[in-house]
């Protein structure tokens, strides 16, 4: 669990949920997913990442990476969307979203966690958001100098002014996400979730995943399991409230 003490002091007066989010951002889709799957009340702070909303100093002030999601129950600050999700499921435990193999649905939490910044964020703008994520000079500057997160630094350098993810980074991306969803497409196989028979915290990481890999036009029809399982999520109420109201449409992103 990432706790965050706030140097923007008033988010600690906050009573309830509070979730500072954006509509385009896959570990935004999982926390609101997880919300609405709970049936929790909770204050919505849309974060408009186009515009560039984040990159200010009250925000950096809540999340000191300047990401989304950012989750605030009671003034206590949560970051990190696997992690927010899993203590939501144990802080707020009916309906459970735990699978009976916990330590099989970690794996799959920590394994999300793992790939998004070497593999999903760069395909995701190489192919679908990186000229409109394009910063002006003095958004750029005004980044630096409130980031400290040096692998995101470097991430972000990486597509700034006319520069370019190099076929390197890309076909790194690829390797991974290849590798991964591998692994998924065999796991799911006789399987209707990803742990078993039961929906859990593993479907609500990597649902979103899928979602907006797809929008980038990542070749899934090679993954007919996977296919299979997304089409599952189309009568939950949680995946069209959390995900599809937010971004009904990745391609026009």
């Amino acid at each position: 669990m990432v706790v965050i003490v706030p140097t923007n002091k008033s988010v600690e007066a906050f009573k309830g949920l509070h979730l500072y989010h954006g509509a385009i951002s896959n570990c935004s889709m999982r926390v609101r997913m997880t919300l609405l799957e709970k049936g929790l009340d909770w204050t919505s702070h849309h974060i408009d990442l186009k515009k560039k909303e984040n990159i200010t100093d009250e925000y950096f002030g809540i999340n000191p990476n300047g990401l989304v999601p950012t989750l605030v129950d009671n003034g206590v600050v949560h970051i990190e969307s696997n992690d927010i999700i899993d203590y939501l499921d144990e802080t707020y435990p009916e309906p459970s979203l735990r699978a009976e193999n916990n330590a099989e649905m970690m794996e799959w939490l920590h394994l999300a966690a793992a790939i998004h910044v070497p593999a999903c964020k760069p395909y995701v703008y190489a192919y679908k958001v990186g000229r409109q994520m394009k910063k002006t000079a003095e958004e750029q500057e005004k980044y630096d100098s409130l980031q400290k997160n040096e692998e995101l630094k470097r991430f972000h350098s990486k597509h700034a002014g006319s520069n370019e993810f190099s076929t390197s980074d890309l076909d790194k991306a690829k390797a991974i996400l290849g590798a991964c969803f591998t692994k998924l497409e065999v796991t799911l196989e006789g399987r209707d979730w990803i742990t078993g028979d039961q929906f859990t915290l593993a479907d609500i990481s990597w649902i979103p995943l899928y979602f907006v890999l797809h929008g980038c036009g990542y070749p899934f029809e090679n993954y007919p399991n996977i296919q299979r399982w997304a089409a599952s999520f189309e009568a939950k109420d949680s995946y069209r409230e959390g995900v599809l109201k937010w971004c009904p449409d990745f391609s026009e992103v």
